[in-house]
């Protein structure tokens, strides 16, 4: 595994980030989708959501010009830009419940074929649950992307015929964006849109194991 070809996190990332639309207004899940922030087209206007009550978030701030007070849902520094603001966290889950979030970008630990998500628990005896918002953001926002490595650490798919961990969400997720493709999740399954240069498609069917939609078909 350690010679495959992989985009790094900052290109997924950049790649998340070509998809949200003008004038969307996003929240950025916990781990891998607060890098999505730094990489936000020039010229586009998205509107960052934090489930703590932070609206209008802009890129991560240089290294000792952070606000100790000015945090994400993660607890990491973040800027606020012209116009931004802060306020209660039930109005900031009011508004994720409310279905205002058109975009909504979350890690997970597994995605099933048909779109379920599980990304809060993994069900070990020692895991630490944190569901935290994202029940509500996976039900709530109009459409849900997932940024999340293919693979684990011991080489398993994260793509599963069926979550094998808690749901957090049933049939939710739109889009998969992973270190080594960017999928559709439609009604025949995943859907491979692009694929990490130099990977084939057969490898890239090998090591998801289970059944994909190649390219243009």
């Amino acid at each position: 595994m350690a010679s495959l070809p992989r985009w790094t996190h900052d290109e997924m990332a950049r790649r998340v980030a070509q998809d949200i639309p003008d004038g969307a207004y996003v929240n950025l899940g916990i781990g891998l989708p607060t890098r999505v922030a730094n990489h936000l087209p020039p010229g586009r206007e998205i509107v960052l959501h934090s489930e703590n009550g932070v609206l209008g978030m802009g890129p991560a701030p240089a290294p000792g010009r952070e606000d100790p007070e000015l945090i994400n849902a993660g607890k990491q520094p973040v800027t606020l830009l012209p116009g931004g603001a802060y306020f209660h966290s039930a109005d900031s889950f009011a508004m994720m419940r409310g279905g205002h979030l058109d975009v909504c970008v979350l890690g997970a630990f597994q995605v099933s074929v048909r779109g379920d998500l599980a990304n809060w628990h993994t069900g070990a005896p020692d895991a630490i649950p944190a569901v935290g918002g994202a029940m509500d953001l996976a039900l709530g926002a109009k459409q849900v992307f997932v940024m999340m490595e293919h693979l684990t650490k011991a080489g398993a798919s994260k793509l599963v015929a069926q979550c094998a961990y808690p749901v957090t969400a049933l049939a939710c997720v739109a889009r998969v964006y992973t270190d080594l493709a960017v999928l559709d999740i439609g009604p025949q399954g995943p859907v491979v849109r692009e694929i990490v240069p130099g990977l084939a498609f057969g490898e890239l069917q090998r090591l998801s194991g289970v059944a994909l939609v190649a390219p243009g078909r």
